[in-house]
């Protein structure tokens, strides 16, 4: 084999299909610059496609899938992740040469399926084979904490056992996602085999154009457990565009190479007619009960994945005291209560209201008993709870931006509102951990960071969601669609330029293809200076700045949030957009 120069290889753009045999695209590529590849290569069974020829001898398709798993190889980075799905003729095969080439094999799934593929002389076929390699086997990509991932326990779904995880736990490496359809002594719904059912003809997710579509569900396990939002996402055989349409829409980087000039049209439709934190088609849970059982205890009832639990007095009383006890964490002494909200945003208040439910053995877990701390807030039921905490705009712009772009990703990700992401203390963590990539150094290391960061957020969201803010963008909507975009600068140009007096107003920061996020301030030289050289805002690569004055920060956040109504940069946290300004754009 030809080992090629850094010189002789070149970088294709992300964020779009490419039309072109995979094994000569895929040498275009630089080594170690994808994060996840997914894979649905053609069976070799005699399947008509478009422009491929799927009847080639065992030699041939061998061949072939050798020098394309090589080049995915080369082209993961050493902690990524390589799924691969193939059916029952060749799965042995390529298992082995995946190895032989430097692949370990974490898990062999099955994807149990109905509408399977009917034969006339033998079994109808109904799964399909899922390889999960790694190129590390001790370094590598599995988000197995996030909550859309897991699956409800059967020590919660059968026995209410109190002693359950109520994260659920992982499914096995059997997936089935349609239970009902099982035979009744069949395969167990969180099992090694996964069901997810194939995307027939009368499917209202059913593009038409492809006969081999994935369904959405099925991708979005994947990319969510072996990437992170901002990664890069390769498939070597577009075919239908559903591992490019569900990396966009879960916030992730995507590529797809496809040979067939029409479906490369299709697919580009597909991903223009989505956007960042879309859902995602077909049933997002599909286990909608329990195995059947005579003997089993009262089932727990289940909403969104998470046990439901009631909100009595008994519980009441002790949320109460947790609260009165995270209250007063600092002096020990009885004194003035605060408000929910600040045991909600400050990590060590959170932590000792917890703590307190935990040793009472409250039903649920932290994300319930915070949520119930709310609600007994709202319905103004906490006795002595102190005023509401607010920040202005100027109090947290050193940080909102931060703050936003992780709230962005994590939501995307974990497809969490706000609220229960902060309720979630592993999720807020990791949001933390987000918005400290992002924030200037001397942010990043305060002992209060995650305080701040959280109330940012939260306040940001108050703000930007307020009538009076929705009021303006409607008054501004029409006339805003006259208002020209500035001509871009190099950063490294703009952040160097000498100003007199700070550049007050809105600011977009794009990659060389689209814009990925649209802030404000009221010094945008100096907040890009100190925050651009970030680890988070490298990882994309940044080239060019936009920038609009605007004095005030309120109105600057009205106008900011119909330029990200109208750009669609997916770092910009959802609840900017202007639902008066959508259908104008």
């Amino acid at each position: 084999m030809t080992t090629k120069t850094s010189a002789t290889i070149k970088t294709l753009a992300t964020n779009r299909v490419h039309q072109g045999d995979c094994v000569e695209k895929l040498g275009q590529l630089q080594s170690g610059t994808v994060d996840l590849v997914f894979a649905d290569p053609p069976f070799n069974i005699g399947y008509t496609y478009d422009v491929y020829d799927d009847e080639q001898s065992a030699e041939d398709y061998l061949g072939f899938c050798r020098k394309w798993m090589g080049e995915v190889h080369r082209v993961l980075k050493e902690d990524g992740a390589f799924w691969l799905a193939i059916g029952d003729e060749y799965a042995a095969e390529l298992k082995i040469q995946a190895k032989e080439l430097g692949f370990h094999c974490r898990s062999w799934v099955i994807w149990y399926y109905t509408f399977g593929v009917n034969c006339v002389r033998g079994f109808s076929r109904s799964h399909t084979h899922l390889f999960y390699f790694i190129k590390d086997a001790e370094r590598f990509t599995f988000n197995g904490d996030n909550p859309t991932v897991r699956v409800p326990s059967a020590r919660q779904l059968v026995y209410a056992d109190a002693r359950a995880n109520t994260k659920g736990r992982l499914p096995d490496n059997t997936w089935i996602l349609r239970p009902q359809d099982a035979p009744a002594m069949g395969f167990s719904p969180s099992h090694d085999t996964w069901y997810f059912a194939r995307v027939a003809g009368t499917f209202k997710e059913r593009e038409g154009f492809h006969g081999c579509q994935m369904p959405e569900q099925l991708l979005g396990r994947i990319i969510r457990v072996s990437s992170n939002p901002g990664e890069l996402v390769l498939d070597p055989f577009g075919g239908s565009g559903t591992t490019l349409v569900v990396a966009k829409k879960l916030g992730r980087q995507f590529m797809g190479f496809e040979l067939s000039e029409d479906y490369v049209q299709h697919i580009e439709d597909r991903l223009n007619s989505c956007q960042v934190g879309d859902p995602l088609d077909g049933p997002a849970d599909p286990i909608k009960s329990a195995p059947p059982t005579s003997k089993g205890k009262k089932r727990t009832e289940f909403r969104n994945g998470r046990p439901v639990i009631a909100l009595n007095s008994e519980i009441s009383e002790t949320i109460e005291a947790a609260f009165r006890e995270a209250s007063n964490r600092e002096s020990g002494k009885k004194s003035a209560c605060c408000h929910a909200e600040e045991v909600l945003l400050d990590p060590e208040r959170n932590a000792v209201f917890s703590q307190h439910c935990k040793r009472a053995k409250l039903a649920g877990d932290a994300r319930t008993w915070m949520e119930f701390l709310l609600q007994l807030s709202r319905q103004d039921k906490l006795k002595g709870e102190g005023k509401q905490p607010k920040q202005s705009l100027k109090a947290i712009e050193a940080v909102s931006d931060a703050a936003e772009i992780a709230f962005q990703m994590m939501s995307v990700d974990y497809a969490l509102s706000l609220e229960a992401l902060l309720c979630t203390p592993d999720a807020a963590a990791e949001f933390d951990q987000i918005a400290t990539q992002f924030s200037d150094e001397e942010t990043a290391g305060l002992d209060s960071a995650s305080q701040t960061f959280r109330s940012a957020i939260w306040n940001l969201h108050r703000i930007a969601t307020d009538g009076k803010v929705t009021r303006k963008a409607k008054q501004l909507a029409d006339q805003f669609l006259n208002v020209g975009l500035p001509e871009g600068q190099p950063i490294s140009a703009f952040i160097a330029q000498p100003t007199e007096q700070p550049l007050a107003g809105i600011y977009a920061i794009s990659d060389e293809d689209s814009v990925l996020f649209v802030g404000q301030s009221r010094d945008v030289t100096q907040h890009v200076r100190q925050t651009i050289r970030r680890p988070g805002w490298q990882r994309f690569q940044p080239t060019e700045i936009q920038f609009w004055p605007v004095e005030k920060p309120q109105d600057a956040l009205v106008q900011r949030s119909l330029f990200v109504t109208w750009l669609r940069p997916w770092l910009n946290a959802h609840f900017l957009h202007q639902p008066i300004a959508t259908q104008l754009f």
